[in-house]
């Protein structure tokens, strides 16, 4: 695990250490901000909801966009070579990387809890229900870091991976969508693998088992594609 941990510190001394970081996470702010505060005036209602609806949908181009040069840039670099010379294991790299990049999701969310505190100071909060749903953040941003890390684990191209993650979060997210359009033998399977659905289940306050198992599997099998995709060029 110590390498694991300083590869995650590299990672995220070359997002803070550079304008990106705080880039991403000033824009992404400002987008949570400006329309979490006009649905809150809308509604007048002392609520998360609104927020816990918003964040994965920022999500889909926040993630994606921060997790895209994660193993791509070192591809395209060449230093992946280099790493592979150290007394470090592939699944290392994989997890140090992945949670540097769910550690930078994390503090976006961590900055959000500024509109929480607003929101209780105006009115009564669902303290629970507000827990849950910074807890469904959190499992759903190491989700979509993980997919991410997949992703840029693919190609040496930053876009390529941008444009990957973007399509299967999206597709993941957007899955039970087509729910009235198809049989409903088909309900089950689409619920299942749609990411807002147990999300939903976790921001209404409740943290079943199973959606706690969903997000986990869902981490782990990323993250293992992701160690098998970067393990596969000792075979070319």
């Amino acid at each position: 695990m110590r390498n694991t941990w300083l590869f995650c510190q590299k990672e995220l001394r070359s997002y803070f250490n550079s304008p990106v970081a705080y880039i991403v996470l000033t824009v992404f702010l400002l987008i949570t901000g400006f329309f979490f505060t006009s649905s809150l005036f809308l509604i007048g209602q002392a609520s998360m909801r609104s927020l816990f609806s918003l964040v994965p949908l920022v999500f889909l181009f926040f993630v994606p966009a921060i997790t895209m040069r994660l193993l791509a840039e070192e591809k395209r670099s060449g230093s992946i070579e280099l790493l592979v010379t150290l007394p470090t294991r592939d699944w290392e790299i994989v997890l140090g990387k992945f949670c540097a990049a769910w550690i930078l999701v994390a503090v976006a969310i961590g900055l959000t809890l500024m509109f929480t505190f607003s929101v209780g100071a105006i009115g009564s909060l669902d303290a629970g229900e507000t827990v849950a749903g910074y807890v469904g953040l959190l499992l759903l941003g190491g989700a979509f870091a993980a997919i991410g890390t997949w992703s840029s684990s693919l190609t040496r191209n930053q876009i390529v991976a941008f444009i990957i993650s973007l399509a299967v979060i999206a597709a993941l997210y957007l899955v039970d969508d087509l729910l009235p359009v198809l049989p409903l033998t088909w309900a089950p399977v689409l619920q299942f693998l749609s990411v807002s659905y147990h999300f939903e289940n976790i921001s209404r306050g409740v943290i079943d088992t199973r959606d706690l198992v969903y997000y986990i599997s869902l981490i782990f099998l990323m993250l293992f594609l992701a160690h098998r995709a970067l393990e596969s060029r000792r075979w070319k």
